[in-house]
């Protein structure tokens, strides 16, 4: 049953709008369906207007924020919880822990390592959860289409396709979400390719 979904997303106040717009409204979809949500913890960019856009349909929001983030004061500080942890690698891995879903929205370089290592604990049958990626814009094109390499070069194999799902819009997450078909320890048996 999904009732936690970790959301990656950048800090940037430079992005174009439509990914600002695009946090905003997926943090508005989850609250509506009732789904609780775990992200960075900053106040700024992507991660605040997602947060902003959930807790002002009443929805419940933890920030996950390293020790050095929260001493330059980049928390945000109306959520629901701010859980303040020491290390980047602590703040990945609580996350993950945390989450029944995950959703990856555009970002950079911190987003999608993210983004990746959910599937890389998916592939390895570590995280069992839907993995989305709101493809705004087309952002997400290049790295579906270097996944989409890996397995042609036989680094994945065929069935590793199945542990994401790509949506374009953030209000059709939910649905996604729902939709994943499900995914178990066995996936290790095919974890490495032979």
């Amino acid at each position: 049953m999904i009732q936690t979904v970790t959301v990656y997303c950048a800090s940037s106040e430079k992005s174009p709008a439509l990914y600002l717009e695009a946090a905003e409204r997926l943090g508005r979809a989850l609250a509506r369906a009732g789904l609780a949500i775990v992200y960075g913890g900053g106040s700024q960019g992507s991660m605040g207007r997602l947060a902003e856009g959930a807790l002002g349909e009443g929805g419940k929001v933890v920030g996950v924020l390293p020790r050095f983030m929260d001493e330059l004061e980049w928390g945000h500080r109306s959520l629901t919880e701010l859980r303040v942890v020491d290390t980047m690698h602590e703040r990945k891995q609580l996350m993950l822990e945390l989450a029944d879903a995950v959703v990856a929205l555009p970002g950079g370089c911190g987003t999608l390592e993210e983004l990746f290592e959910a599937i890389t604990w998916k592939r390895l049958g570590l995280y069992f959860g839907p993995v989305v990626l709101v493809n705004v814009n087309g952002f997400f094109d290049s790295c579906v289409e270097l996944l989409s390499r890996c397995v042609e070069e036989r680094f994945m194999d065929e069935r590793h396709r199945a542990m994401w799902s790509v949506v374009a819009e953030p209000e059709a997450v939910v649905e996604a979400i729902h939709a994943a078909p499900a995914w178990s320890a066995a996936a290790r048996n095919f974890a490495q390719v032979r």
